[in-house]
């Protein structure tokens, strides 16, 4: 994967191509796997190769992806990569203009609803995963009583704490320390809401 940092996604164009439900899935599992062919990729999403192969080329017009080294000396197809460690998007960017709020909304609620999905599959499969990960998988809610800057403040510790455990996870793998080590998932919300 890219050492590059995250990257802040500020403008309409690169907000609209993301924010597709197939470019989302596909970005999401190449973040995953690192590196990857669209014939790879279009394996996993059950597509057909050529539509995978025009929705990688969009997510790479948009510097989303790039070309990726191949792992092998056969580079007779082409091997993709993130672009960056990842990406954020903030509200503040996409206030300025009816177009830009609706697509912001429009996002969120596509990011939201893949996010449930992924989480919905680990329930139906989670009889499959056995004690160990049961025990470890959390899902739980928190009813605080914050200001917008205590909100704030919870929020970086929380990500710095998920840096830590991702820096380690990934330290450990690529040392070789992959046996029991599996992809997870992490979502968290924090919002305002009133009773």
């Amino acid at each position: 994967m890219a050492s590059k940092e995250n990257r802040r996604i500020d403008d309409l164009d690169t907000l609209k191509a993301l924010a597709h439900p197939l470019r989302l899935q596909l970005y999401r599992l190449l973040f995953m796997a690192g590196s990857a062919t669209a014939s790879q990729l279009a394996e996993q999403v059950d597509e057909a190769v050529s539509l995978v192969s025009y929705h990688v080329r969009k997510l790479a017009a948009h510097g989303l992806i790039e070309q990726a080294t191949p792992p092998r000396r056969d580079a007779r197809e082409r091997w993709w990569q993130p672009a960056s460690e990842g990406v954020s998007i903030h509200d503040e960017d996409f206030r300025d203009a009816p177009e830009k709020v609706a697509t912001h909304l429009a996002a969120s609620r596509l990011f939201l609803e893949q996010r449930a999905a992924m989480y919905r599959t680990f329930l139906d499969e989670r009889a499959h995963w056995g004690p160990e990960w049961n025990k470890a998988a959390s899902d739980s809610e928190a009813l605080l009583q914050l200001t917008a800057s205590e909100l704030a403040g919870l929020k970086e510790e929380l990500l710095a704490v998920v840096r830590k455990y991702d820096e380690q996870g990934r330290a450990r793998a690529d040392a070789g320390a992959t046996e029991g080590r599996e992809h997870v998932a992490l979502h968290m919300y924090g919002f305002p809401f009133r009773v």
